[in-house]
């Protein structure tokens, strides 16, 4: 197996678990928060969407497709690139209101689908290209944050979908 094919399993596995946490649910699930200072199952999938849009849009040097496929309009904000989550506060997070689950897995699709066509042509030396990015300042190690956002935040997405329709919802 290629690192390639590793890395687009991933992200295939972080669509497949999403696909199915956001499955029937509800505006009034995918807006629960479990508390005033926790993230709702909406916010968590438009944030984890929005860090990778960011990122491979960058390494890709192309614009988002948040703003380029108008995604934004969507979701009722402005096109504004840095809006990704992070550093959300709980009032931000509590007035976000997410468009349909559908509209939250399209984006995501459409994301992926920009992912996988950067990942697929990704060299090992392109791995090692140092990029202007404090913390992760090679592709190899940005691309790890990545994978580790997206992994972190649909385990919480699923964990919120299990306290909101209890055991056996994921399946066998």
């Amino acid at each position: 197996m290629e690192f390639q094919q590793l890395l687009i399993g991933i992200f295939e596995r972080v669509s497949q678990t999403l696909e199915k946490a956001l499955d029937g649910l509800t505006q009034d699930e995918l807006n629960y928060l479990p508390n005033p200072d926790c993230n709702s199952i909406a916010w968590l999938a438009w944030h984890l969407t929005r860090v990778q849009d960011s990122a491979i849009s960058n390494l890709m040097g192309k614009e988002q497709c948040w703003i380029a496929e108008k995604w934004c309009s969507k979701f009722s904000r402005n096109p504004d690139p840095n809006d990704r989550g992070v550093g959300h506060s709980s009032e931000d997070v509590s007035s976000f209101k997410s468009p349909d689950s559908k509209t939250l897995l399209d984006y995501y699709c459409a994301v992926f689908k920009h992912t996988k066509e950067y990942i697929s042509k990704l060299s090992t030396a392109e791995l090692g290209r140092e990029i202007d990015n404090l913390r992760f300042p090679k592709v190899g190690l940005y691309l790890t944050a990545i994978t580790n956002d997206n992994l972190q935040h649909v385990g919480q997405i699923a964990y919120l979908r299990g306290m909101l329709k209890g055991k056996g919802w994921y399946g066998a």
